[in-house]
């Protein structure tokens, strides 16, 4: 505007921005109420021309934008008359509210209340996901939003496809801006342009609304157990912090369920509870179900609770309806407090195990522990030093003190424990960069046994042990800028096997890998400490290339002065010489992993090989692994094992994605679990088809095949992932 204009016409001007700011404002759907207070607050017009006539109308036309708050106004020319107090504009029309909703439209007439307008061939887009087109669009109240001959999606549609995937046509489309709801009164679902279902009346959250009472995406499930069915959950928004979902799952064939999960945030924790309660065929006449919780405060002090609840009906529930591979429950609480010099830790559970073959009167089913750790620098040794104590308790519901089950162990045996240990360690870098260290540590405990006639009531048991180790890192540069290191580790370790016999109720499986190669007790609990003298040596290189792959390998093992009987021959430790521990890994900047780890004797027969793969590249991603064990009764696997696990995802054509995934079993070369999916996904839709069938069986549950089919579509609400995911027309 020209600086040269007389005073009156720059201020009618400027009441000129502020009512067509207001008009922007008033159709910004996700900012209304705020936009009706919005005028006497200052904008910004731009035109070629604004003019002032005699019958008291303001016209601003040419390239006309008005700017206020975020919001955008575009059009060819804005009338204000003051004689019937209205706002004409001409289009082609733009509005935006600078959150993401805008409107189009070729021409709009409103009151300069700001709570009546009409917009003729309106088209509103909101929050880049959703479209809805009318005739018409009119504004009531300051509140309400009406399209009506409307046509909503959340497709993108291109020229050389017209059709959206999917559309809901309808009379009328009602927006209601307190409410953030889309109202769509006649409505008529069609996909592909085929009409497929018909609506008197549907009410939907529009795409600002994070969570709002209504039913959720339903499912279609089949199985070869349960039969057809549909799920169909239906969300209760009980609060800004509590929520509850019902989901009954109907089946023609007789199965009746009714699932819920209710969630709550509170200022310093959350609570999650999920169950059902089912009727099916599979147990006619029984009532079936779940429930499995958790919780997690933090509280003061530092200090944070862990809740933790697992039941179930019977042991089959859980593989009958697809709710996992769970097969030991687990309920109970932890409290802990992590800092930098100390840890505290202390728990409670009761275990339940739906595992077949295993019996929960002779399992330790209450289990207690209580463990503090602190960590100190000694003034007068130097080096680093810890202190730990540990209380631990655990009950049997069985009262028989024999071993009727042959485990090993008196079914009914309970056990309470008290440890103090202490621990030290000091490094010293000698000639030549050769690192030097000594440690000791040494372990009491005092043991309360009852329900076992083998050992006395109570048993004292001291753990003394030292050692001393020697590291040699060697590291290259190479011209090319990759740099290799290579570590040879000697480690010699005494500590005498004590004579005291305790029963070991928590070190019964022991793993040997290059986690535990120089650790001075490689048993995985405190029931068993490794005794005698060892020699622990080992040898580690590495390489980082610029290029963006590294390699790294490792090798070492065990010797023994003398084989005291510690270790099983599955363990790879026993004897007085342990099995060669080798361990390699891989990853390239192409998306390749490889990690491999192996345990073989000097014939090359292998105790224990484990290979992990995985490639995550643009168009395909697989994982896989593959384990071979040696028998070992004595870790409860009387065979050997051999299984190969493997998942893959293959992204072909523009939005599709295909999966595959098994469990082979190649020792009794059957397969255990199958499974494929098929998945669609683009701006306005999501299709999830999927297929698996569990081969395994036992008393109580049969081999069984699961279909499943999910639709979803976009544009409703907001993203649970929160991603974006835009088409454009030509690639």
């Amino acid at each position: 505007m020209s600086p040269g204009l007389p005073w009156s016409v720059r201020v009618l001007a400027r009441l000129g921005a502020a009512l067509a700011l207001g008009l922007a404002l008033a159709f910004a759907v996700a900012n209304a109420p705020a936009a009706a207070q919005g005028t006497a607050d200052a904008a910004t017009l731009v035109a070629d021309r604004v003019i002032l006539t005699g019958d008291r109308r303001i016209t601003a036309e040419g390239n006309v934008e008005v700017f206020f708050r975020g919001a955008h106004l575009t059009a060819t020319r804005i009338i204000y008359d003051e004689a019937t107090d209205r706002l004409t504009v001409d289009g082609p029309i733009r509005l935006s509210d600078g959150k993401g909703t805008f409107i189009l439209g070729s021409s709009a007439d409103i009151s300069r209340d700001l709570r009546d307008g009409i917009i003729a061939g309106a088209r509103m887009v909101m929050q880049d996901r959703l479209q809805v087109a009318g005739t018409e669009l009119t504004r009531r109240s300051g509140r309400y939003t009406e399209l009506t001959h409307a046509v909503a999606s959340s497709c993108q549609v291109c020229p050389s496809n017209p059709r959206p995937l999917w559309e809901i046509r309808a009379a009328s489309v009602r927006h209601d801006d307190v409410t953030r709801k889309l109202t769509f009164t006649g409505a008529q679902l069609r996909l592909w342009g085929v009409p497929v279902a018909y609506l008197p009346r549907l009410t939907m959250p529009d795409p600002t609304v994070d969570r709002a009472t209504g039913f959720l995406v339903p499912t279609l499930r089949s199985t070869s157990d349960l039969g057809t069915g549909i799920r169909l959950p239906y969300f209760i928004a009980l609060g800004p912090s509590r929520d509850l979902t019902l989901t009954p799952y109907w089946s023609p064939g007789g199965t009746r369920t009714l699932g819920l999960r209710y969630r709550q945030a509170f200022a310093a924790g959350t609570v999650e509870l999920n169950g059902a309660l089912s009727r099916d065929v599979l147990l006619p006449g029984e009532t079936r179900g779940y429930m499995f919780g958790t919780g997690r405060f933090d509280l003061p002090r530092d200090f944070r609770l862990d809740l933790s609840v697992q039941a179930v009906s019977d042991p089959a529930y859980i593989l009958d309806y697809g709710l996992g591979d769970i097969d030991r429950l687990a309920s109970g609480a932890v409290l802990s407090r992590m800092r930098p010099d100390r840890f505290i830790d202390a728990r409670f559970f009761h275990y339940r195990s739906i595992r077949e073959g295993e019996d929960n009167a002779t399992l330790p089913t209450d289990v207690g522990d209580l463990t503090f750790v602190r960590r100190f620098s000694p003034d007068i040794l130097g080096g680093a030093g810890g202190l730990s104590l540990a209380l631990h308790g655990h009950r049997r519901t069985s009262t028989e003190t024999g071993d009727l089950n042959g485990d090993g162990a008196a079914d009914g045996r309970d056990i309470a424990r008290a440890s103090l240990s202490v621990d030290w360690r000091r490094n010293w870098i000698l000639p030549q960069g050769i690192l030097g260290a000594v440690m000791a540590e040494a372990t009491a405990d005092i043991y309360g046994i009852s329900g076992d006639p083998a050992y006395p009531g109570t048993v004292l048991r001291f753990t003394p042990a030292i050692a001393a180790e020697l590291r040699w890192p060697w590291v290259r540069a190479t011209r090319g800028g990759a740099i290799d290191t290579i570590e040879p580790v000697a480690q010699i370790v005494l500590s005498p096997d004590s004579p005291t016999a305790v029963p070991n109720d928590d070190s019964l499986v022991v793993e040997f890998d290059e986690g535990n190669l120089f650790a001075l007790n490689r048993f995985p609990g405190a029931d068993a400490r490794e005794g005698g003298l060892r020699a622990n040596i080992g040898l580690g290189w590495t390489r980082e290339d610029p290029r963006g792959w590294s390699l790294g390998l490792a090798a070492g093992r065990v010797l023994r002065a003398g084989d005291l009987g510690q270790f099983s021959a599955g363990s790879g430790l026993s004897g007085t010489a342990s099995d060669w521990l080798v361990a390699a890994s891989l990853r390239t900047q192409g998306g390749l992993t490889l990690t491999n780890r192996a345990l073989f004797g000097p014939d090359l027969s292998f105790t224990r090989n484990e290979l992990r793969f995985g490639w995550d590249g643009a168009s395909l991603d697989l994982e896989g692994t593959y384990v071979w064990m040696l028998a070992d009764p004595s870790e409860s696997r009387p065979l050997d094992t051999s299984e190969l696990t493997f998942d893959a995802g293959w992204q072909f054509g523009e939005g599709w994605r295909g999966l595959v995934s098994t469990r082979y079993d190649l020792a009794a070369d059957r397969a255990a679990r199958a499974g494929i999916g098929l998945q669609f996904r683009n701006e306005c839709a999501t299709v999830d088809l999927s297929l698996s069938r569990r081969f395994t069986s036992s008393t109580s549950v049969s081999p069984s095949t699961d279909f499943g089919l999910n639709i979803a579509f976009s544009g409703f609400g907001s993203r649970a992932d929160g991603r974006p995911y835009r088409k454009t027309c030509g690639g």
